[in-house]
């Protein structure tokens, strides 16, 4: 009767999809948009099938308890053990394969989706700080190659655009403190690491306006760190890339020279000199 509602969940779980229209059928994931998200939707699924398959089992196991060792009318007394040396056995061994198991699902989807291209199609430096985000777009022939930025504050964030189906590389960078980036339809985020320079490739899959955050506790104005996701098409993309240049963006967004080190150690560094 287990094996049969484990297999009836199963088979209903299976019917789930990332793309698809209904809350329910997402299992309360966002429509995916990138080329990455299957490998995380995979995890993802594999979770709730797991947690279904130990909930039946020992949901099952507590009814049977309830039935088969009910008070009766002759008051009799369960056989009463100090320990049960099966069961204790199956206790340890069983979460150690669930957890192994899951370790090699994540680890695999791991890998997958931090795969790089080969000559992406797009580069943009992901500059995080106190409290806002940049982003640099590098080499485009809508700018004949000249860098330009999009940049935001706390009060109006800043818009980040893509192209629908190329592929983008992000170099991630912070001038202070550690940062995440996240935008939940892309099923990925990263920390921005101050003085380091984190790094992955994805191509978006579908048009739309998305809201990108910061997924890591940065201090004061952490829930103002929002961004815009663009995705639009080619012609949009580099009409928006001439605007910026346009209106003066070009070069390097604020903090980006100061990305590539330790705040502070420059000072700390000079004030042992003297």
């Amino acid at each position: 009767m287990k094996l049969a509602a484990i297999a009836i969940g199963i088979a209903a779980l299976s019917g789930c999809s990332p793309v698809d229209d209904h809350d329910l059928t997402r299992l309360a994931l966002p429509i995916a948009a990138s080329d990455r998200s299957q490998a995380m939707w995979n995890v993802w699924l594999g979770a709730w099938i797991a947690a279904l398959a130990v909930f039946v089992l020992v949901f099952g196991l507590i009814v049977w308890s309830m039935i088969r060792f009910r008070r009766r009318s002759d008051d009799e007394v369960p056989d009463q053990v100090r320990y049960n040396l099966p069961i204790e056995a199956l206790y340890t061994i069983a979460p150690v394969i669930i957890v192994a198991i899951f370790f090699f699902h994540t680890v695999t989807s791991q890998n997958e989706m931090l795969e790089k291209v080969d000559n992406p199609d797009h580069t943009i430096t992901v500059v995080g700080s106190k409290w806002q985000w940049a982003f640099n777009y590098i080499k485009e022939p809508a700018t004949a190659e000249e860098p330009v930025y999009d940049a935001g504050t706390p009060e109006d964030p800043a818009d980040l655009f893509l192209v629908v189906n190329e592929s983008v590389r992000f170099d991630l960078k912070s001038p202070d403190v550690i940062h995440s980036f996240w935008v939940p339809e892309f099923y990925f985020k990263l920390d921005v690491i101050p003085g380091k320079v984190n790094s992955f490739d994805m191509t978006p899959t579908r048009e739309g306006t998305f809201t990108g955050r910061c997924a890591e506790l940065c201090g004061l104005y952490h829930s103002r760190m929002i961004f815009k996701v663009h995705v639009v098409s080619r012609a949009e993309y580099d009409q928006h890339l001439t605007e910026l240049k346009a209106a003066g963006n070009v070069g390097s967004p604020e903090g980006f020279k100061d990305a590539d080190t330790l705040a502070g150690l420059d000072e700390a560094e000079n004030g042992a000199g003297n």
